[in-house]
């Protein structure tokens, strides 16, 4: 596990975690959560749908171990969870956000709904009375998608993740294990 060094007595209220494929994002969010004090929850938006998907969520699963009260699975509904489980948890980890993003357009939903959808969101992050910590994918490293839906998952992903940076207490991104605290 990646150790997160936190070293404040300020109470954050909203982190942002991004990086790339296997950056250790989700490890450092996990052990960020771990180092804070209060009821845990783990807020997945991943979906079971095939046999290799549902194999990755036991394995998280397993790792998180009974540090955590509770794992909610919400693969659209966000914003509305977050508001109704930061009433009962103290901290909530949301892994991961661009999924969350593939699951919105998997729905159909246009970029105008996605994008309003967003603005929930980050309007109400620094509202909750919970710390709330987003992980998210970095895709736009990386080459040009060939094809237009790949593209435009990129776009939004990026636009999501620029406006989460900028609603956010904290960001960190995070490059082969190694966090990078940014804000």
């Amino acid at each position: 596990m990646i150790k997160s060094q936190i070293v404040t007595e300020e109470i954050i209220s909203s982190v942002l975690i991004g990086g790339g494929v296997r950056s250790g994002k989700s490890s450092f969010a996990q052990t960020m959560a771990e180092e804070m004090p209060g009821r845990r929850a783990y807020l997945a938006t991943a979906q079971a749908l095939d046999h290799e998907m549902e194999q990755r969520i036991a394995k998280h699963q397993a790792d998180r171990g009974e540090k955590w009260h509770q794992t909610i699975e919400e693969p659209l509904e966000l914003t509305a969870i977050l508001k109704q489980a930061s009433s009962e948890f103290d901290v909530i980890l949301v892994d991961c956000l661009t999924l969350w993003i593939s699951n919105l357009m998997g729905r159909n939903d246009s970029d105008q709904e996605i994008i309003a959808t967003l603005d929930q969101l980050t309007d109400c992050l620094n509202q909750l009375p919970a710390s709330i910590i987003l992980v998210t994918n970095e895709v736009g490293l990386g080459l040009v998608p060939e094809h237009p839906l790949g593209r435009r998952f990129r776009d939004l992903s990026g636009f999501a993740n620029q406006r989460l940076a900028q609603a956010c207490q904290e960001v960190y991104f995070t490059v082969w294990g190694l966090p990078q605290k940014l804000k």
